[in-house]
C-alpha cells in the first residue's frame, strides 16, 4: 500500500469516529449501554455470517473463472481477492480502486495479467448484471417510500441506477458488437481530442482499444462456457442477497422481529445504489444519513437506531477494510498449471 492509501486510510478511519461520534450527541449513553447489554447475539452472528459467505462466494467465483482453463488456483488465494478488492474500494472515491488492486493481487498469485484483467472484466459484467437486475425489484418495492423519506436523494437513486445500465449496454455491446463499439468510442473521444495533446490523446485510445479487444476476446470464451456463466449468475445472486440481508439480522438482533424482510433487504439495496453515488470514499456521511432516515420507521430507539447504524457500518464497511488489510501483508501462493506442464 501507497504512502498515500495509508494517509486516505487513516483519514477515513477518522472520519468513521467522527461521524459515530456526532451520531450519539443526542442519544442517552445508558440506553445504548443498556441495548449493547441486550443484544440477541444469535442474530448479530448469522449477520456476520452473512459478510462472510459474501466474501467467501466472491472468492469461489473468482477461482472458478481462474480455473476455468485448467489452473489451479488456491482458495488461500482467491480469497485475498475479495477481501482486497474492499480494503481499495473503501478508501477510493466511486470504489474505483478495487478493480486494479485487485489485478495486482492476481498478478502476484502468478495469474498473466491479460488473463487477470479478463477474469476481473467477466466478473464485473455479472455482478453488474445482478446488480442491475435486483435494483429493478427494490425500486417497484421500496422506491415510494423512499421518494416519501428522502425525496432529493430519490433522484440519485434513479441517477445511480441510470450510470450501472449503462454500464451494462457498453459491456454488451462489447461482447455481441466489437467492430460497431470500438467505432463508437472513436466517435465519442473525437470531442476530447479537441482538448487535449494529440499524443495523449492516441495513447488513450490505444488503451482503450487494447482493453475492449482484451475483453471481447475473452467474452467469446467465456460464451462457449455457458454452463460456467449459469453458476457464476446464480452465485452472484446469493452473494448479493446475503450482503443486502445484513440490516435485517441486525433488526433482529435488536428485538424487531416484526419487520418486513423483503421492504427492509429492498431499501438495503436502494442505500447501497444511494452510496455509490457519493464521490467520498465508502459514502462516508451518505451512507450513514441514508441508513438512519430510511430505517428510523423500523427502528422508533433512537439509541438502538444509531447502535444499528453503528453495527450496519461496522460489518459493511469496516469488517471488509479490516480484513483486506490483513489480506494484504498474506503472502500468495504461485498458481500451478497443470495442464500446461501435463502438455509438456
Amino acid at each position: 500500500m501507497s504512502r498515500r492509501n495509508k494517509v486516505v486510510l487513516g483519514i477515513m478511519l477518522a472520519l468513521g469516529i467522527a461521524i459515530f461520534g456526532f451520531s450519539l450527541r443526542n442519544v442517552n449513553l445508558h440506553n445504548l449501554g443498556h441495548d449493547i447489554l441486550h443484544i440477541h447475539w444469535q442474530w448479530l452472528i448469522v449477520a456476520v455470517i452473512c459478510m462472510l459467505l459474501y466474501f467467501g462466494i466472491e472468492a469461489i467465483i473468482t477461482r472458478m473463472f481462474v480455473t476455468s482453463n485448467g489452473d489451479h488456483f488456491s482458495f488461500r488465494d482467491a480469497i485475498r481477492i475479495p477481501l482486497i478488492e474492499q480494503l481499495f474500494n473503501g478508501i477510493t472515491p466511486f470504489s474505483s480502486g478495487g478493480q486494479p488492486a485487485q489485478l495486482i493481487a492476481l498478478m502476484q498469485s502468478g495469474v498473466e495479467a491479460g488473463r487477470a484483467s479478463s477474469v476481473l472484466l467477466m466478473k464485473f459484467v455479472v455482478f453488474q448484471a445482478m446488480i442491475v437486475i435486483n435494483f429493478m425489484f427494490s425500486l417497484l418495492i421500496g422506491f415510494q417510500y423512499l421518494a416519501e423519506k428522502m425525496s432529493y436523494l430519490s433522484l440519485f437513486v434513479v441517477f445511480g441506477f441510470v450510470i450501472h445500465f449503462t454500464v451494462i449496454i457498453g459491456l454488451l455491446l462489447i461482447m455481441y458488437w466489437h467492430g460497431f463499439t470500438k467505432k463508437l468510442i472513436s466517435w465519442i473521444l473525437i470531442p476530447i481530442g479537441w482538448f487535449v495533446k494529440a499524443e495523449r490523446y492516441d495513447r488513450w485510445k490505444q488503451a482503450l482499444d487494447e482493453k475492449v479487444d482484451t475483453f471481447y476476446k475473452e467474452s467469446v470464451r467465456i460464451k462457449t462456457q455457458w454452463k460456467l456463466l449459469i453458476k457464476v449468475f446464480v452465485m452472484t445472486f446469493f452473494q448479493l442477497l446475503f450482503y443486502y440481508l445484513v440490516p435485517y439480522y441486525i433488526m433482529l438482533s435488536l428485538g424487531y422481529t416484526g419487520i418486513n424482510i423483503i421492504m427492509v433487504t429492498s431499501l438495503h439495496v436502494l442505500i447501497v445504489m444511494v452510496i455509490s453515488i457519493f464521490p467520498i470514499p465508502g459514502g462516508s456521511g451518505g451512507a450513514e444519513y441514508s441508513f438512519d432516515v430510511l430505517f428510523s420507521s423500523f427502528i422508533q430507539s433512537n439509541s438502538k437506531l444509531v447502535l444499528a447504524m453503528l453495527l450496519w457500518r461496522l460489518l459493511t464497511y469496516y469488517f471488509g477494510i479490516f480484513a483486506g488489510m490483513f489480506a494484504l501483508v498474506t503472502k500468495p501462493d504461485r498458481i500451478d498449471r497443470k495442464i500446461k506442464r501435463n502438455k509438456e
